[in-house]
């Protein structure tokens, strides 16, 4: 059995990630800062004119109709930037609920560039919501798309500069009231911020083997000592093990089964813990600078750090492996919860 990529499906994360290398850099993360800016507005319109927005919108839709496997790469590129444009948000959570939902028109909206916020009850908090021109908010069961000017919204203090995060208050009428439900979205929310927790992760380590082959103590570049290859050699051998299993979330999540829940969660857990060592792994390699502003480490660990309680706590996740293993058989012959499909 052959676990890959396709040609086309490598081709679309390649132009994306290509696309946002060159764009997003550290130095671009600090000048919007400066400027007090949340998104850079000339990337955003290269992201709608590449036609991101829409890879897991319908084809009926104005969308490729592409599935949440084709996206999770450029979910890993969007962490590897840091990016703070809600590329993945919007792509890969907003438009595949939407399209589920009497839209009322906001699909084609969104797939246009403006910005709709979700107020899932596995966040606590709304991210995004000061440049969104609608929600998708819940009362008990039900869903509600409602319009900017009929929310207030109240700024929380996130870790992360680039996710500024909001309290909503609104209230619900027959008016803002569609029909459907959440389905899969707090697990394709999970699936997509363990995917960027790879990349911030794998920069991490990036930024750490420049940094040890540059800096240079007893007249050799301290990545030449042990000490330090082994850590950083432990921070890549963490991510290599979590990128199968995010691969895996993201190809069973269609089953909907509790195999493919639980994939989710250790898939959520995985990256976390493989960012979170790539994180402080590259702090501790830059020495006491690690943890200073002037070193952009700090982008990659705020975002990483930020992603580990989006879309549901550790905890949570964690309970949702152990029922799968208290629920359901172990062994080789049930690796996959495909294999529960088929008795």
């Amino acid at each position: 059995m052959l676990f890959a990529f396709t040609e086309d499906q490598a081709a679309i994360t390649e132009a994306a990630r290509g696309m946002l290398i060159e764009s997003c850099t550290p130095a671009d993360l600090r000048r919007l800062l400066a400027n007090g800016e949340a998104i850079d507005k000339t990337r955003w319109q290269t992201i709608i004119d590449m036609g991101l927005l829409g890879i897991c919108a319908p084809e009926d839709k104005g969308g490729l109709g592409l599935s949440l496997i084709d996206f999770v790469g450029i979910a890993e590129a969007a962490g590897y930037v840091a990016l703070p444009e809600p590329l993945i948000e919007m792509a890969g959570v907003v438009v595949p609920l939407l399209a589920s939902l009497d839209d009322k028109g906001w699909l084609a909206r969104v797939l246009a560039g403006e910005i709709v916020a979700v107020g899932h009850p596995a966040n606590p908090l709304v991210s995004e919501a000061d440049g969104a021109a609608a929600f998708v908010l819940s009362s008990g069961d039900d869903l509600h798309l409602v319009e900017r000017d009929a929310v207030t919204l109240t700024r929380v203090d996130s870790f992360d500069p680039f996710r500024r995060l909001f309290c909503a208050d609104w209230a619900p009428s027959a008016a803002t009231h569609v029909n459907g439900g959440w389905r899969q979205t707090a697990q394709r929310g999970a699936v997509l911020a363990a995917a960027q927790m790879l990349g911030l992760g794998q920069r991490c380590v990036d930024i750490a083997v420049a940094y040890a082959k540059d800096r240079h103590q007893f007249g050799k570049p301290i990545g030449c000592y042990q000490a330090v290859k082994h850590l950083l050699a432990d921070a890549q051998v963490k991510i290599e093990f979590a990128r199968p299993v995010v691969h895996a979330a993201a190809i069973e999540l269609p089953l909907g089964s509790p195999a493919a829940k639980a994939r989710v969660a250790h898939a959520k857990l995985a990256a976390a813990e493989a960012a979170d060592l790539a994180a402080r792994t590259a702090v501790q390699v830059h020495g006491a600078m690690g943890m200073t502003w002037e070193v952009d480490v700090h982008f990659f660990l705020k975002r990483a750090l930020a992603l580990k309680t989006a879309w549901g706590t550790p905890a949570m996740h964690m309970a949702q492996v152990i029922d799968r293993m208290t629920a359901l058989p172990t062994g080789p012959e049930h690796t996959f919860a495909a294999s529960f499909e088929h008795g």
